[in-house]
């Protein structure tokens, strides 16, 4: 049936141009097969038929019905085989390398980088100069509020563009990155179902060695989830970056002294929206929420969110691009969603996204409540926030901040 019907998996896609041939290339977004294909954009159309439903004769049919374009039987036939090898078909074959995929990792003594010589420095002294270059260009932080730092909010996009808030954002954090004894990352998981909660019990490398995971913890977590539902995605953690990009950081500001870390990779919750309910009786996130706060009480440990904001432009799937006056209002929208977070208000965060239906798609949605609710009530410091372009032409944007949350020292203490 699988042959028959060809379903297509949930691709990246992207604009590019071959000689002078307009297309796009075709690429895993779990980073779990290494194939890039590129796909002539009058072929384009194809790829909406490959839905499960439909076979070569029908999906041939409906593109010269619907767009006067006949696709010869041979050519149609080639480009399925080449999705099949590259495992970007939805069938018993790449189930099967999924399984292997996801075999291979938990075989494997750590997890490794999956971005390193791609995001940031694979050698270890070349991200070493990289990462203190961008920490000495840090001018001002913000006031230190008396009190200790519980959580982090660090970016989650490239180091090029995300530079300035990272480092502002590490550089305030740094001495309570390096009195944790245990680094909690709860990340964005860019291709999640909504609502999931993913653990791992796989070490996590960084170029200046391995961070081994608190697997007692991660047990403790799985007892409170549900074995099964908290490893469904685990293969997902092979490729996301999200955790990854975040342990670097804190790996760096200890100078490359190893701590145990959690990376927990999360979905969203947009599918609370109309539905009459709210994340807040969701049992799982609930629980999550309460043995995470049960951890940081037993000792000396960091909550990090790895998130992004806004995702707004054409390079998102907005009409047209987005001007001096649309960024003005976005900026607007953020100050507004990071005040809740700096009041430490879960669900006016979730309210405030859930009135626009997430408008400006907020890549940390589920990570940032999770946070919220283990943090509840404390006050966050925002250290830097940034509108980074998308795009050659910045019609594209992506708003990123950073921040830390604080456990006051004193009665009445707010962060400032």
């Amino acid at each position: 049936m699988d042959d028959q019907y060809p379903r297509l998996r949930s691709l990246r896609v992207i604009p590019f141009r071959y000689r002078d041939t307009p297309g796009f290339l075709l690429q895993d977004p779990l980073h779990l097969s290494p194939h890039t294909l590129f796909l002539p954009a009058d072929f384009a159309p194809v790829l909406m038929f490959m839905d499960g439903t439909n076979s070569p004769q029908a999906i041939r049919a409906k593109m010269l019905l619907r767009y006067g374009l006949p696709v010869p039987p041979e050519v149609l036939d080639q480009l399925i085989h080449d999705l099949d090898q590259a495992y970007f078909l939805d069938n018993a074959r790449f189930r099967a390398y999924l399984a292997q995929r996801l075999e291979e990792y938990r075989r494997a003594p750590h997890r490794a980088p999956s971005h390193a010589g791609e995001a940031y420095p694979a050698d270890p002294t070349a991200l070493r100069q990289t990462l203190e270059a961008y920490l000495q260009a840090v001018s001002e932080l913000p006031a230190r509020p008396s009190g200790t730092i519980q959580g982090v909010i660090s970016p989650h996009i490239d180091y090029t563009r995300g530079q300035r808030v990272y480092a502002a954002t590490w550089a305030y954090a740094q001495d309570a990155v390096r009195a944790a004894e245990r680094i909690i990352v709860l990340a964005t998981d860019h291709n999640a179902p909504p609502g999931s909660i993913t653990l791992t019990r796989q070490h996590y490398a960084t170029p200046y060695g391995v961070l081994p995971t608190d697997r007692a913890l991660v047990d403790r977590l799985a007892q409170a989830l549900g074995e099964d539902e908290a490893f469904r995605h685990e293969v997902h953690h092979i490729g996301e970056h999200a955790a990854e990009l975040a342990l670097v950081w804190a790996h760096h500001m200890r100078g490359g002294e190893p701590v145990e870390v959690v990376p927990i990779l999360l979905g969203g919750l947009d599918h609370y929206f109309g539905s009459g309910l709210h994340p807040r009786q969701d049992a799982r996130w609930t629980r999550a929420a309460e043995v995470l706060r049960a951890a940081l009480a037993e000792k000396p440990s960091l909550l990090v969110a790895a998130v992004d904001l806004a995702h707004v432009g054409p390079a998102f799937g907005d009409p047209t691009p987005w001007g001096p006056g649309d960024k003005k209002r976005l900026r607007a929208a953020d100050e507004a969603l990071l005040q809740t977070i700096q009041a430490g208000q879960p669900d006016a965060f979730y309210e405030t996204i859930a009135a626009t239906q997430d408008r400006y798609r907020i890549c940390g949605f589920g990570p940032l409540y999770l946070y919220l609710r283990v943090l509840e009530g404390l006050p966050t410091t925002v250290v830097g926030y940034e509108q980074t372009p998308a795009d050659e032409q910045f019609g594209s944007v992506v708003s990123i901040a950073g921040g830390a949350t604080w456990v006051p020292s004193g009665p009445g203490e707010v962060a400032s």
